[in-house]
């Protein structure tokens, strides 16, 4: 069968997409992978065939449209900072209608540009595809899909929050008078696939079915059907340098921000000085991921720090004993891949979330940003290094992750899946 991935031209939202994709080549299906044309020396680069899309998007512009303080004075902003389902508040009809508006807005408005999905639409009338995955923050392929009667799925790189709040939200909505139904997400929706002549339905928002990459224990139970996926490491073009060929002459400890981190986001509400401050009296190797910018916010490292521009997380961690990061998917998902202590000081959204759960299940410590200081930091480090039950919570959610099953054991239920949704008549 044909196989389009989609997503917007951020890595950090492609790079778990890699080995399914991989999986259904070697399955013997083709694939292609559409994004806006900023996504395609890394799609090329993981070695699969790329067809851009559109105009690059505006989500970083739209990023900078908050305030200063990362708020758009309505708390609206606010609102999608911590999506935990823990929090009552969460689920509050004022909560999930700023949510509703601020994610439409900011995120999907402008990562999902007209002419993107424009083009996208076009490459899937021509190639005809009979299966679309997408990533949660690129429903223009649920729109191309549903244009040719393709099969189409969400692959989520994270826990499923937003689909936790879009059904909060049309719970709560539908108690609603008639004059307060709006529903932002499904407008502009609406308004796109008009120009293809469709109807909106919820899918386009959830996908016919969802293939879900968090372990067990993580994983949100909500509605429709998933697949459960094994997640497979994938951190992009890796080189594993000399140092790491050796084993570390003491513990070493990974401090990092992840990929988006690099990128610009804020995820710290502290200077990084602090944060390396607080590691010099360590008695481990820290191996700390920073690029030029970031680098010269540090000028003054301790002996024990290693400062790199990057060095792949899939190779690093299995030399490690202990990790701390701001919480985002790809890191948090290849450091219980490789069964390592986290420290988790959770930024947006879904962190807040998986940074919870990783501590209840005994995997690591979290500190929120707003408490995050030197002695914190140092404090924390030292119990996961210390104290040995985190090294056994990290194994077992370790465990928990490959009970699942691997990308490849999974194409057989794609294709029979695809056989099911896909319309007979295209």
């Amino acid at each position: 069968m044909r196989v389009i991935f989609t997503s917007f031209a951020l890595d950090a939202h492609f790079l778990g997409q890699v080995p399914l994709a991989w999986a259904l080549r070697s399955a013997g299906h083709e694939v292609r992978v559409a994004s806006q044309p900023a996504l395609t020396r890394t799609i090329t680069a993981a070695g699969l065939t790329a067809v851009p899309v559109g105009d690059d998007h505006g989500w970083h512009e739209a990023m900078a449209g908050a305030d200063g303080d990362g708020t758009d004075g309505d708390g609206g902003w606010d609102a999608l900072l911590d999506l935990d389902p823990a929090r009552p508040e969460v689920h509050h009809w004022e909560v999930l209608k700023a949510v509703n508006a601020e994610l439409t807005e900011r995120f999907l408005k402008p990562a999902n540009n007209p002419s993107m999905v424009d083009d996208l639409v076009a490459f899937a009338r021509s190639w005809r595809p009979d299966l679309v995955i997408w990533e949660p923050f690129t429903p223009a392929g649920a729109i191309a899909a549903e244009a040719v009667g393709a099969a189409h799925a969400r692959l989520l790189w994270g826990a499923d929050l937003f689909l936790d709040q879009r059904q909060s939200f049309l719970r709560e909505l539908a108690d609603r008078p008639a004059g307060q139904r709006h529903d932002p997400a499904a407008e502009w929706l609406g308004g796109l696939l008009d120009r293809y002549g469709l109807g909106y339905d919820e899918r386009m928002l959830r996908g016919q079915w969802t293939i879900d990459q968090m372990p067990a224990g993580v994983r949100l139970p909500l509605d429709g059907h998933t697949v459960p996926m094994r997640y497979v490491p994938y951190n992009g073009t890796a080189v594993v340098p000399d140092w790491l060929r050796e084993p570390p002459a003491r513990p070493r400890i990974c401090l990092t921000l992840g990929i988006t981190g690099r990128d610009g986001a804020a995820f710290l509400g502290v200077p990084l000085t602090t944060l390396f401050d607080a590691l010099a009296d360590l008695d481990a190797e820290i191996v700390a991921t920073l690029n030029a910018a970031q680098r010269e916010q540090v000028p003054n490292l301790p002996d024990n720090v290693r400062p790199v521009d990057f060095v792949p997380l899939h190779a690093l961690l299995p030399t490690c004993s202990a990790i701390a990061h701001h919480g985002g998917a790809g890191t948090w998902s290849t450091a219980c891949a490789a069964g390592v202590p986290q420290l988790v000081f959770p930024s947006v959204w879904d962190d807040f979330y998986r940074a919870r759960r990783t501590a209840e299940l005994g995997a690591g410590l979290v500190v929120h940003p707003r408490e995050l200081t030197s002695d914190a930091l140092r404090e924390n480090l030292r119990r996961l290094l210390d104290e040995p039950s985190f090294a056994d919570g990290a194994e077992r959610l370790r465990r928990d992750m490959e009970a699942d099953p691997s990308p490849a054991a999974v194409v057989s239920s794609l294709e029979k899946l695809t056989l099911e949704h896909q319309d007979p008549g295209w």
